[in-house]
């Protein structure tokens, strides 16, 4: 694989080699430390269990989305690691782009509690505060598809920040009440994606408190090759892509993710806007340079069901035998005191969607699970940690 020393700490990601094998995710060749100058951004719901409990898992996913689109938006498009985390984000960026990236972290914290009735934590940590706990913060890049890459993280500074956060340390202020980060791009406008194969699975596997590290790779290594044996790697995506009716479910998120005019205004917007798009995708009809069967697919390839930031993460669509395979395999690492993991299961996926233009390629689909995701297998996690 080539490899490329980074001029500066603003080239730093984009200098950084594609991977597109997702077994080979736990190489620790594909990881290089973050530039010492940067800062990890951090931000998760408070009480999303309680969120959930109301089932109000799609407001609490389009807030974790949010964090990502207004950053994106703030930076001008430029490119920089970032994970969704279900109810909550991570990323990180360089000096010359944290002021943006303040502005608009605070900006989203103010919008999810006027919009969306939902608290956010933010928070952003100094790389140099992460390395003075011996902890290290390494990104590499996974390729899902030839379209865009997805950061993935290491070295176990990335949870060592969200911990910091939850103590209140290296806060954001939000904005004032009334403040709206530009969302541009941001909706949800795709139905709930049923399980084909038995149930939809939210895993969450971390390294046990001193786990030897070459066990924990092997079993990561082991749970992700049991995986890909399965039909499609557990993609929950299905090959035509997701359901879409009009209007769509995520309507009323949406328009409140819109900026000017009032909120009545932006509701008649989104409806026609999505009438529009409904008939456009459900009739194949292609518009300028849009071709709805391209899209789809790249709807497809884009979804980010897999990830690692600290630990493994992933929505699958699996059968129940996979499923009693993958947790008999998980407890077993378990007792053997090389992990601790969450298991969430449910009927359906849903997905959160970040399109600034529909012509481009590299629009990003974030999936989680449609009855409590990766919210509802961090509490299983943190039950067994209890």
């Amino acid at each position: 694989m080539e490899t490329t020393t980074p001029a500066t700490s603003d080239t730093f990601y984009g200098s950084i080699p594609v991977f597109r094998g997702f077994g080979s995710l736990m190489d620790p060749a594909l990881y290089s430390p973050l530039p010492d100058d940067w800062t990890v951004g951090v931000a998760d719901i408070v009480e999303s269990t309680k969120a959930i409990a109301e089932a109000r898992y799609k407001t609490v996913n389009m807030a974790g989305a949010a964090v990502i689109a207004a950053v994106t938006n703030a930076l001008e498009g430029r490119e920089f690691p970032f994970v969704f985390g279900g109810d909550g984000a991570s990323f990180a960026v360089s000096p010359d782009d944290l002021d943006r990236a303040r502005e608009a972290l605070a900006a989203t914290a103010a919008w999810v509690k006027d919009d969306l009735d939902l608290a956010m934590r933010v928070a952003l940590v100094p790389v140099a505060a992460v390395r003075a706990q011996s902890l290290d913060v390494r990104v590499a890049r996974f390729g899902p598809s030839p379209n865009l890459s997805y950061a993935m993280f290491s070295g176990g500074g990335l949870g060592w920040a969200e911990t910091a956060m939850k103590r209140g340390e290296f806060a954001v202020i939000p904005a004032p009440s009334g403040t709206h980060p530009d969302l541009t791009g941001l909706s949800c406008r795709f139905e709930e994606i049923p399980s084909v194969r038995g149930l939809i699975l939210s895993v969450l596997v971390v390294p046990a408190k001193d786990a030897d590290p070459p066990k924990f790779r092997k079993l990561i290594e082991d749970v992700i090759a049991l995986v890909e044996r399965s039909p499609d790697a557990g993609r929950p995506v299905p090959p035509g892509g997701p359901g879409i009716r009009w209007p769509s479910g995520g309507s009323e998120l949406e328009a409140r993710a819109m900026r000017g005019g009032s909120l009545l205004r932006r509701r008649a917007f989104v409806l026609a806007n999505g009438l529009f798009a409904y008939l456009v995708m459900r009739f194949g009809i292609s518009v300028g340079g849009f071709v709805p069967k391209t899209y789809v697919q790249q709807v497809v390839e884009n979804s980010d069901f897999r990830k690692y930031d600290d630990g493994l993460r992933m929505i699958l669509d699996c059968t129940p035998e996979l499923e009693r395979a993958l947790t008999q395999r998980l407890a077993q690492a378990a007792s053997a005191g090389i992990i601790k993991y969450g298991l969430h299961r449910q009927d359906a996926a849903m997905m959160t969607c970040f399109t600034p233009s529909a012509l481009r390629s590299d629009h990003v689909h974030f999936i989680d699970g449609a009855r409590g995701g990766y919210a509802s297998a961090a509490t299983a996690l943190k039950a067994t940690l209890a």
